[in-house]
């Protein structure tokens, strides 16, 4: 691509050329080096006055067009000075603006007039259309104090990912803020035989962190509809740094959407639970109407070299995060959250879109405010405009020491391909993934990428998956249903018991179904809701989730902490025919770990001698209480696991 250090224009120019030689320039090399800001922008409040710093560096004039309340027309503008090194436009306004309803207006040297919302904009509109002007003390619900404590080890979490409205929307599920923040601080709640849904149940559950599917602000929901017409999870983005007003009570207030999610998240802190955020910042819903191209266009995407859009995101455009401005935008954004929202953990969208300097350099963001913070992603090795040695892909996991990766490896070993509702994996008769499968348990702890084991997140499923309900029932829609339920809850143990973080997607351990949905990000509540009945259909595999938790909290050989332990703790008895074998070894500790994906029972032989029962034939003792006689053989069942446990002399 051709590079421009400065405009290829002159009076004769026509607008059109003009606007592509300033598109070409902000993608210069020369203008990214010089053209950057490190302060504060935005819109900056104290009681005294507010600050509105704007980074447009390419704009020759800006205004701040300020309404007549939050829906009023338009009240005045107000002209901002560009700074002394041409940077930002700021302009102060005294007094307590808190309130304000403002948008930008920017004019070029083509004579392109845009009008905007703040890219860092904290308060909105409704449906994100004008920027507010917050104090942000006044929506912090009563008792809003500090962060909760740091999470003594990583290692120790369980994260459990769902989406607002799937969560809460289900008429069975007792709660009566459906589809809205305010649900996650409702007590009590229960489906109509009486158990116990919402928060009193993800706290009996023991799950460690919820991660929400987007919070912030997005585009496609109509949030003047109170029963939206479109379904979406979010990943649309709008306004990176507001919540999103359908999940709120009224989302014509700007702040009262601040408060509810402050809300929600202090109910699930006082349960003991921490928060995760899904953010996307790898891409945005239309780049011609988003805050970013509006201010600087041009700088904020990656093209390929025939000038066109970048699309490794598969939605027609990746967000440059190598560019220094947007790389300040992520970190500026994480930081916000941390902050205000005492958010305890973030799953990057898409990360692999995303530069390992930028990741890491989240990672040093979050460190300094509270080393626990989770930091995970989606580390696909993704077709955009950037160098293969420089994604933050799992190929290059090892130089981005504490991130963690969305392992594939193990969700493909136990289901099979999840593009292919019909493949095979470990629990339902593919005879060649026992090796794929103990090496993805204990972390892949050969594959030579990963620094600790810490960095994968184990899963079977997630959002934007088939449910491994709906991939066992599409590969064998014949098969009998107790074998069904054993293969899912033998996929579930799986993942509980493995080495790295376990991820359960919401419902999963009552067998979620979508009706065979796969990637429903659209689809209606009838697809995506939460059954808060189905846990009654399969009390078993709620009760089996919930136990192998607590075994999991309770056995410190299954939270091994480097990958120097686990070489030197487990062993891998036997990988074949179905049968996964390891033993663990510490100190005078002995556990041995056996998952049968047979159909049929196993004689598994054992060294003579008395064993402590742990896990057999789906249930979990969670004491020392249950002891064998001497033997030395044990009867697994089909498509089960089982965990003994010896005290060496």
């Amino acid at each position: 691509m051709k590079r421009y250090t400065q405009l290829p224009i002159n009076q004769d120019s026509n607008q059109k050329q003009i606007k592509e030689a300033l598109r070409l320039m902000t993608r210069d090399a020369v203008f990214v080096a010089r053209n950057y800001y490190t302060g504060d922008l935005g819109a900056i409040y104290t009681p005294e006055f507010t600050d509105f710093k704007l980074w447009a560096p390419t704009a020759s004039q800006v205004e701040i067009m300020i309404y007549d309340g939050y829906y009023g027309s338009l009240k005045k503008t107000m002209l901002m000075q560009k700074s002394a090194d041409d940077r930002i436009f700021e302009k102060r306004i005294e007094g307590d603006q808190h309130g304000l309803t403002y948008r930008y207006r920017l004019t070029f040297m083509d004579s392109t007039v845009k009008m905007t919302v703040d890219p860092y904009a904290k308060a909105v509109t409704v449906n994100g259309h004008r920027s507010v002007v917050v104090d942000l003390a006044r929506t912090n619900p009563e008792g809003w104090g500090d962060r909760m404590p740091p999470f003594e080890n990583s290692q120790q979490a369980i994260i459990y990912e769902l989406h607002v409205r799937d969560f809460s929307v289900d008429e069975n599920g007792g709660m009566t803020h459906k589809g809205k923040f305010l649900a996650f601080t409702e007590k009590g709640t229960k489906n109509k035989v009486g158990s116990p849904t919402g928060m009193e149940y993800l706290k009996k559950l023991g799950v460690t962190h919820v991660e929400f599917l987007p919070l912030f602000d997005y585009a496609t929901v109509d949030e003047t509809v109170e029963e939206p017409v479109e379904y979406n999870w979010g990943y649309d983005p709008h306004n990176f740094n507001a919540p999103e007003g359908s999940y709120s009570t009224n989302p014509y207030d700007p702040f009262l959407r601040i408060k509810e999610l402050k809300q929600m998240i202090q109910a699930l802190h006082d349960a003991g639970i921490r928060v995760i955020m899904d953010v996307v910042y790898n891409h945005v819903y239309e780049v011609e109407h988003q805050s970013f191209h509006k201010t600087v266009p041009g700088y904020f995407y990656r093209y390929d070299e025939a000038g066109k859009l970048s699309n490794g995101t598969g939605v027609g455009n990746d967000t440059a995060s190598e560019r220094y401005m947007m790389r300040k935008y992520i970190l500026d954004s994480v930081k916000y959250w941390v902050e205000e929202y005492h958010i305890d953990g973030f799953r990057f969208d898409l990360m692999g879109i995303h530069d390992i300097t930028t990741m890491n350099e989240v990672r040093k963001t979050l460190d300094e405010i509270d080393p626990s913070i989770l930091l995970f992603g989606e580390g696909w090795d993704l077709a955009t405009a950037l160098d293969s040695d420089e994604k933050a892909s799992h190929n290059n996991a090892s130089f981005m020491p504490r991130i963690g990766q969305f392992n594939d490896g193990l969700r493909e070993a136990l289901k099979g391909n999840d593009f292919d509702a019909k493949a095979r994996g470990f629990i339902n008769g593919a005879w060649y993934m026992e090796q794929k499968l103990a090496k993805n348990f204990m972390a892949g702890v050969d594959f030579g990428n990963y620094q600790d084991p810490k960095q994968l997140i184990q899963y079977v499923e997630a959002h934007d998956n088939y449910t491994l309900y709906d991939r066992l029932v599409a590969a064998d829609p014949n098969l009998d249903k107790d074998s069904l339920i054993k293969r899912h809850e033998l996929a579930t143990t799986i993942v509980l018991l493995s080495q790295g973080i376990p991820f359960i997607h919401a419902g999963q351990e009552f067998l979620r179904t979508k009706q065979g949905v796969r990637d429903s990000y659209n689809s209606p509540d009838e697809i995506n809701q939460i059954d808060w009945m189905r846990q009654e259909t399969y009390r078993h595999s709620v009760e089996l989730t919930r136990n192998l938790i607590a075994l999991r909290k309770s056995e410190p050989l299954f939270t091994l902490n480097t990958y120097d332990e686990i070489k030197e703790c487990m062993t891998l008895l036997r990988a074949d025919y179905q049968i996964v074998a390891i033993e663990y070894k510490r100190d005078n500790e002995r556990l041995i770990v056996v998952f049968n994906a047979q159909n049929n029972r196993v004689n598994y032989p054992l060294e003579e001698g008395e064993y402590i029962v742990k896990l057999i034939d789906g249930t979990v003792h969670l004491d020392d209480g249950t002891v064998t006689p001497v033997i030395d053989t044990i009867a697994i069942e089909p498509y089960t696991s089982i965990v003994l446990k010896q005290y060496l002399n």
